[in-house]
């Protein structure tokens, strides 16, 4: 009896803790996906501030950021997860790419440093994450090397992954071909910079955790 009483008391205090945890949501995805956009908009409407700083020039977000404790309501419903913006994801950093957006030498050579190593702390955040979410461009060919690669080590460390198709309010924007791509996961369409369907987002997101 005393043992059983125990036991009951250990598994009450467990799920009071756990339900007290936030958990931890990385934004993942190649560079130019819109994951700084989106890590913008969840916190303007959520805390009210934004997050970093977005460029249509690739690699502007070089390091991770971190939002804690972002508390979000969706049907009655709470939700309270410690927010991770990681460094666009890619195979390739060549400072000239960078050149040819009108960047000197030294800055190029300085901002392909700094996405290189942070391509690498990205990759070592997995480990701490709990939820990913893979921010992609739905103007873009979803079948790319990074992509692939990126979802397979989601897939291989049995993190739960829901697939963002942002970009929604662009015409060459294909929900389908990134469905089609990765059908094993959950994925929404919107449109981070302008808000659209950023509530069937949130719903998305309450179903996967």
């Amino acid at each position: 009896m005393i043992k059983t009483f125990k036991n009951f008391l250990n598994k009450f205090v467990k799920d009071i803790f756990k339900k007290k945890k936030n958990l931890k949501l990385g934004l993942y995805g190649p560079p130019n996906g819109g994951k700084t956009t989106l890590a913008n908009k969840i916190c303007k409407d959520w805390l009210g501030e934004e997050m970093g700083s977005v460029s249509n020039v690739a690699h502007e977000t070089r390091e991770i950021q971190i939002k804690e404790q972002i508390d979000i309501k969706s049907n009655g419903k709470e939700l309270s997860f410690n927010l991770v913006d990681t460094p666009g994801i890619a195979t390739k950093i060549d400072y000239e790419d960078f050149m040819k957006t009108g960047m000197k030498e030294k800055e190029a050579k300085k901002r392909s440093k700094e996405a290189t190593k942070g391509v690498i702390d990205a990759i070592k955040w997995l480990d701490e994450m709990e939820v990913v979410v893979v921010v992609l461009d739905s103007t873009k060919d979803p079948y790319d090397q990074v992509n692939i690669t990126i979802i397979g080590n989601l897939q291989a460390r049995k993190i739960p992954v829901l697939v963002v198709a942002n970009k929604i309010d662009l015409k060459k924007s294909n929900i389908k071909k990134i469905e089609s791509a990765f059908p094993q996961y959950g994925v929404v369409g919107i449109s981070a910079k302008y808000g659209n369907k950023i509530d069937d987002f949130y719903k998305a997101l309450f179903k996967l955790v």
